[in-house]
């Protein structure tokens, strides 16, 4: 039905999320966060995961129920995180894909299959690669 009055439409801003945290996991701040059937989780190597974003607070739901806790997260950013020794993103890599290894850390390949997507490279500095996500 069409409007016949003012109201206040509610919104989200697409930069910050909200999300169920799964069970059994403490996620922390600064961390890279995923999606894993449908709750929020630490970054790890594994594939079929979604990367969210940065965890702007710790949540510890180590001894709660899937969803009984909930993490705030921010995306629509690049965010500066590990480069792994051993699979390196390097300068040829901005503009292309990087890979989740864990909370903290990003790689240069899927790992033969092995890793999900974190995200596309921005910058790849001394202290890191630049992350979008």
């Amino acid at each position: 039905m069409a409007l016949i009055k003012e109201r206040q439409t509610r919104m989200r801003l697409p930069e910050r999320e909200s999300h169920p945290v799964a069970a059994g996991v403490k996620i922390l701040a600064g961390s890279l966060v995923v999606l894993e059937a449908g709750f929020a989780r630490p970054g790890r190597t594994a594939t079929g995961l979604i990367a969210l974003g940065r965890a702007e607070r710790t949540v510890d739901n180590t001894e709660g129920a899937a969803g009984e806790a909930r993490i705030e997260i921010l995306r629509k950013r690049a965010f500066q995180f590990d480069n792994l020794d051993a699979d390196p993103v390097a300068q040829a890599d901005v503009g292309t894909t990087c890979f989740i290894v864990d909370d903290e850390t990003v790689a240069r390949t899927d790992g033969t299959g092995t890793r999900s997507s974190a995200g596309r490279v921005v910058a790849v500095d001394p202290a890191g690669v630049w992350v979008e996500i």
